[in-house]
C-alpha cells in the first residue's frame, strides 16, 4: 500500500514539518526544587563561617518564632474579645424577648382577670333581672 493511497487523488499530500510544543504550568514542585538548590547555593557560596551562618539561621528563627508568637496571641485576644461582645450583645437580646413576654403575660392575665370579673357582673346582672321578671310575672 503506497503512502499516498490515503489521500484524494485531487488534492496532493505534500508531507509538511511540523513542531508540537508542550506547555507544562509550574508548580509548587519546581518551587520547592528551586528553592533548595538557591539554598543550597547560598550556603555554599556564603562569605561566613559555618557556625556563623548557622548561629545567625538559630537567630532568624527564634525571631520569626517569636513573631509568630506574638500573632497568635493579638490574633486569640481579638477572637476572645470578639466573643464576650458577641456573648453580651445575645444576652442582652435574651434578656429584652424574656422580658418582652412577661410583659405579655401580665397583660394577658390582667384582661383574663377583667374579662372574667366582667363576666360575673354580667352575671349577677341578668339574674337579677330573671328574678325580677319572674316576680312580675307571678303578681300578674
Amino acid at each position: 500500500m503506497d503512502e499516498y493511497e490515503w489521500y484524494d487523488d485531487d488534492e496532493p499530500y505534500l508531507r509538511e514539518p511540523y513542531v508540537i510544543v508542550e506547555r507544562n504550568q509550574p508548580g509548587v514542585g519546581s518551587f520547592l526544587i528551586g528553592l533548595a538548590l538557591g539554598a543550597g547555593v547560598a550556603l555554599l557560596l556564603a562569605p561566613q563561617s559555618g557556625e556563623e551562618t548557622r548561629r545567625g539561621l538559630a537567630r532568624r528563627a527564634r525571631r520569626a518564632q517569636d513573631a509568630a508568637k506574638d500573632f497568635v496571641e493579638d490574633v486569640s485576644g481579638t477572637v476572645a474579645d470578639k466573643f464576650q461582645e458577641v456573648r453580651a450583645t445575645v444576652e442582652e437580646r435574651i434578656e429584652a424577648t424574656l422580658d418582652a413576654v412577661d410583659d405579655k403575660k401580665r397583660r394577658v392575665s390582667k384582661a383574663f382577670h377583667a374579662g372574667r370579673a366582667a363576666a360575673r357582673e354580667a352575671r349577677g346582672d341578668l339574674e337579677q333581672r330573671i328574678a325580677e321578671s319572674k316576680a312580675a310575672y307571678k303578681d300578674s
